[in-house]
């Protein structure tokens, strides 16, 4: 590298440390004044127009239609299939505690890596049914299933609409919002009752 570049290069990594000085340099060439439009103001502009138009309704009207239907028909739970052959399999819902708990005067209860399974604790009070009610056989299906046990089951939707169950079946109906329970049980096709077995949860996938 030659000399003059060397000082090119030193100038410019010690620019930022020397210190600042205010020198009026002077014009080069005529300036003018900034006339480019304040954003804000641009964009209260463009609401304003879309208001007298009518279009700004519209675009209102179909954001309310789009999170109806959000809510109406949520988005299907994807990867899962309809049960084409019966499966059995079990899940151990245990869980190793990363830290300990204490009580209210700071004694430990539960050490950590202590290895706890919730079921010693709560039951399982109802079964929880995994269905596709747009599958009209395995809504008939589930329906005989909440019968069959005296009500005793959680129906929980992986596609379809809850909000139509609900009101034709007058009892509470949930949906596996970001196939939170299918994934941790390892649930891929449907119908699927989860039950308690002992400390274990079986997972009957069933064949219709």
């Amino acid at each position: 590298m030659r000399c003059l570049d060397l000082a090119v290069v030193a100038s410019l990594l010690w620019a930022p440390l020397a210190p600042a000085r205010a020198q009026d340099l002077g014009s080069v060439g005529p300036t003018y004044p900034i006339e480019e439009p304040h954003l804000l103001t641009q964009i209260e502009q463009t609401l304003r127009e879309k208001a007298r138009s009518g279009e700004l309704a519209k675009l209102e009207q179909a954001a309310q239609t789009r999170a109806i239907a959000s809510i109406q028909n949520p988005r299907p739970v994807p990867g899962i299939q309809r049960t084409e052959a019966a499966r059995t399999f079990y899940f151990d819902p245990s869980i190793t505690v990363a830290h300990p708990i204490t009580d209210d005067k700071g004694n430990v209860i539960v050490a950590a890596g202590t290895r706890k399974n919730p079921l010693e604790v709560v039951s399982m009070s109802k079964h929880l049914l995994f269905f596709d009610a747009t599958d009209a056989q395995q809504v008939h299906h589930a329906r005989a299933l909440i019968d069959h046990y005296a009500g005793r089951v959680k129906p929980i939707l992986v596609a379809g609409s809850y909000l139509d169950l609900m009101k034709r079946w007058q009892i509470p109906v949930y949906y596996d919002q970001q196939a939170l329970l299918t994934r941790k049980f390892g649930i891929g096709r449907v119908p699927a009752l989860v039950s308690q077995e002992g400390m274990r949860l079986r997972i009957d996938e069933l064949a219709l």
